[in-house]
């Protein structure tokens, strides 16, 4: 019998879906990279480490941790055939009217807004990144799920980079008169900040 009254604490859950992108190769500079390259031309004084901390921070996010935990463990359990058909053929395949991986990305990119939205839209169309090499169906590996949660990821993370400039411009200030650590902080941010 499962005690239903057990909750998994926040720290465990943050770890075990990092754990999980790097299991599969996936690792926050990579998409800090994405995001990177998405925003630097927006931002004066954006830095590589700005977009880490962005990362991070969205990584903190319990809805893109179940996500993450989710989509992986589909994609783990195909590679190993554990699916029942049709779905394992479905998900092995990542048939081209399969939408549950989009769905799931886009139910975890929601919670940051109109511009994740968007954002999330434009990187499942050109594959920026790391996300163009996931989407190859080279090799054995299956990605069905992970390439649109890096997605979703990179999407979110630029989210709050657009809106950080937003306040930044209000404070007739740039990304170079922010510290890389600043966008990361959890405590320090209000509610609206931290989109």
């Amino acid at each position: 019998m499962h005690n239903k009254n057990v909750r998994v604490h926040s720290n465990d859950v943050t770890t075990a879906a990092k754990e999980a992108l790097n299991r599969r190769g996936v690792k926050v500079e990579d998409i800090a990279e994405i995001v990177y390259q998405m925003q630097k031309p927006y931002n004066q004084g954006l830095k590589l480490e700005h977009c880490v901390s962005s990362v991070e921070r969205v990584l903190q996010k319990r809805e893109i941790q179940h996500a993450v935990l989710v989509g992986i463990e589909l994609d783990e359990l195909a590679e190993k055939k554990m699916l029942s058909q049709p779905l394992q053929a479905i998900v092995e395949s990542d048939e081209g009217l399969f939408g549950v991986d989009e769905t799931i990305a886009l139910g975890s990119v929601l919670t940051y807004g109109s511009i994740a939205v968007t954002t999330y839209g434009h990187l499942d169309k050109k594959k920026i990144g790391i996300i163009k090499k996931l989407d190859t169906k080279a090799g054995e590996g299956v990605h069905t799920f992970l390439d649109d949660l890096v997605a979703s990821i990179a999407a979110c993370a630029a989210s709050r980079i657009a809106h950080k400039a937003r306040d930044l411009e209000e404070e007739e200030a740039t990304f170079d008169d922010v510290p890389s650590f600043v966008m990361s902080t959890s405590a320090a941010e209000s509610s609206n900040k931290a989109k």
